[in-house]
Order: structure tokens, then sequence, then C-alpha cells
């Protein structure tokens, strides 16, 4: 009977114990996945075309990258003059990395940004090259 009692404790231990394992483990992969992405964006403009990309910024793109789910975080110029008008830094969040794929897809298929992409590059181009990172937040950042 006290063989029969162990066993039966022993048993109702161990399922217990997988089972915390296995949230544990749906956890850990939750956090390692399931948090929001960061798209650090710099655009090395053409000389002379900073007004005129962010005025695209101002009048178009902002819009509809938030009509596509993106969330804007924040846009700079370096302090440096001699850079000031060389590059435009932005941030912007995504629910996941698989959201911002999707974002970017429905974005440039947008037929209303093709419109102003178009319109805003008649006198040539506005961007030479554009460098892309995704971010993770670390879990001690203040921003996540």
């Amino acid at each position: 009977m006290c063989r029969w009692i162990g066993l039966t404790l022993l048993s109702t231990v161990l399922v217990g114990l997988m089972g915390w394992r296995a949230v544990a483990a749906r956890t850990e992969t939750k956090a390692l996945t399931d948090h929001r992405v960061f798209e650090m964006r710099t655009y090395h403009v053409a000389p002379g075309k900073m007004a005129e990309l962010q005025k695209r910024f101002r009048d178009h793109t902002n819009r509809l990258l938030e009509k596509h789910g993106v969330k804007l975080i924040g846009f700079w110029t370096p302090y440096d003059p001699k850079d000031a008008d060389t590059k435009l830094i932005w941030i912007i969040a995504h629910e996941s990395k698989t959201s911002a794929d999707a974002s970017w897809q429905k974005f440039v298929n947008d037929p209303e940004w093709k419109q102003s992409f178009a319109a805003s590059e008649k006198n040539g181009k506005l961007v030479e090259k554009i460098d892309r990172i995704f971010l993770n937040p670390t879990d001690f950042s203040p921003l996540k």
C-alpha cells in the first residue's frame, strides 16, 4: 500500500513537473518571438534633396506607413552640420518580423505610394542608398 501511494505521489509530481516545463518552454519561446521588432533605416540622401525627401515623408510616406500597420518611433538628422543634409535616420516598430514583411509588402504595392514616389522623384532620385537593420529590444530596454 505504501509503495502504491509512493508511486502515485511520484507520478503526480513528475506529471506536474513535465507540465511546468512545457509552460516554461512556451513562455521562453514566446519571449524570444512575441515582441515588437524595431527597424532602423538610414537614408543616404542625394545631394540637395533633403528638403524634398522630408516633404515626401511629411506629406505622404508617414500616413501610408501607418495605414499599413507600421508604428512610427522617430526621425533624425545627424547633429554634425556636414552630415545633416546627407542622412535621414528613422526608427519604426512592427508587431513582429513577419508583420514587418507583410506591412512593407502592402506599402510598396499601395497605388498611392507608387504615385507619390514617382511624383517626388520626377527631378531625380532622392535617396542614393538605404541601410536597414532589424533590432530586438533587450530585457533592460525601457522601449519594447
